[in-house]
């Protein structure tokens, strides 16, 4: 069983690790349900109690997923973290984010129904809604906690202006953002500020959307979403092989896959860092956690930063529509 840890000074006893739940239901390509529910099973008999989800993922479909999969399960022995405000269109098009106050109230008591719960754990807004103050939409979260539908409040992909304006109406258990090998921008001041708070990370994206996973290869053909994002495309994808391929032979030396080496690195930036992994097979669930009993020496860590350096990645992390939507970039 893997061991336990406060998430921030505030949040729940998590293990060092989670399960991200979204490929599962949406964004890359045909998954399939009883696989996807075995890998949660695996997950949770194996100590992970974090499972990260939203209600946009799949449209509901992800939240009601989980729901099955936890039917046979203790409600208290896992932590569900739930994103929401992204809204979408029919065809599954992003039209926008809404952290209006009523609209808070009517996300959750649609999540609640289909997660099949009467609480949450963590709830978050997956972004910033720019035409909301996030004092209003952290404050309607508040009043969840204060009615018991939600026991903690999270952020997801905002800046240090945001945080702090968060964090003066409610207590924020932690921050879900992106943090990898390639993608190390929240190090400068948005790590700084988090811990100073008190408030934990929970990184997403360790794996890069397995584009570091160390089994990504140029001639792969379900990149599904991955083929809009530019780190896939083209030169781009080239310049970003040849650096997992350069991280591979630190990793061989190590005596640990690739995915093992990256998501051990995201761990050891600190214990109030937890890794999601994003596995949606149990094979590839169990190769991860092979990383949560991976102790590197700070040799080891210097050879995986030489091997991968934070500026050598090619291409943003996102398409440009959505890189526009990221409070934490400006």
């Amino acid at each position: 069983m893997l061991h336990r840890r406060n998430l921030g000074t505030t949040g729940p006893a998590t293990a060092p690790v989670g399960l991200g739940c979204m490929g599962m239901s949406d964004m890359y390509g045909p998954a399939d349900r009883a696989e996807s529910i075995a890998t949660i099973h695996d997950a949770l008999d194996a100590g992970i109690n974090i499972l990260d989800t939203g209600d946009f993922y799949g449209m509901g479909h992800n939240e009601m997923l989980i729901a099955e999969a936890l039917k046979e399960r203790r409600r208290e022995d896992v932590v569900l973290s739930v994103k929401f405000g992204a809204v979408r269109g029919p065809d599954g098009a992003f039209l926008g984010y809404d952290g209006r106050p009523q609209s808070v109230r009517n996300f959750v008591a649609y999540s609640l129904k289909r997660l099949g719960t009467d609480y949450i754990d963590i709830y978050r807004p997956s972004r910033l809604d720019p035409a909301v103050p996030i004092e209003d939409t952290v404050g309607a979260i508040a009043d969840l906690v204060r009615e018991g539908y939600v026991r903690h409040i999270g952020l997801s992909e905002v800046g240090v202006d945001t945080i702090r304006r968060a964090a003066a109406v409610h207590p924020i258990s932690d921050l879900q953002i992106e943090y990898s090998l390639i993608s190390r921008g929240i190090e400068a001041s948005i790590l700084p500020t988090c811990r100073a708070l008190g408030i934990g990370i929970t990184a997403y994206g360790v794996l890069s959307r397995g584009l570091i996973s160390g089994h990504w290869t140029k001639d792969r053909g379900d990149a599904g979403y991955r083929a809009a994002v530019p780190r896939f495309q083209g030169e781009n994808l080239d310049r970003n092989l040849s650096l997992v391929e350069a991280l591979r032979k630190v990793a061989d030396g190590i005596g640990a896959s690739v995915a093992q080496v990256a998501i051990a690195w995201v761990a050891s930036r600190g214990a109030d860092i937890v890794p999601l992994i994003g596995a949606r097979r149990r094979d590839r669930l169990t190769e991860s956690l092979g990383a949560a009993g991976l102790v590197l020496s700070a040799s080891e860590l210097a050879a995986i930063e030489a091997a991968m350096p934070a500026d050598a990645v090619a291409g943003d992390r996102y398409p440009s529509v959505q890189m526009a939507h990221l409070d934490s970039e400006r």
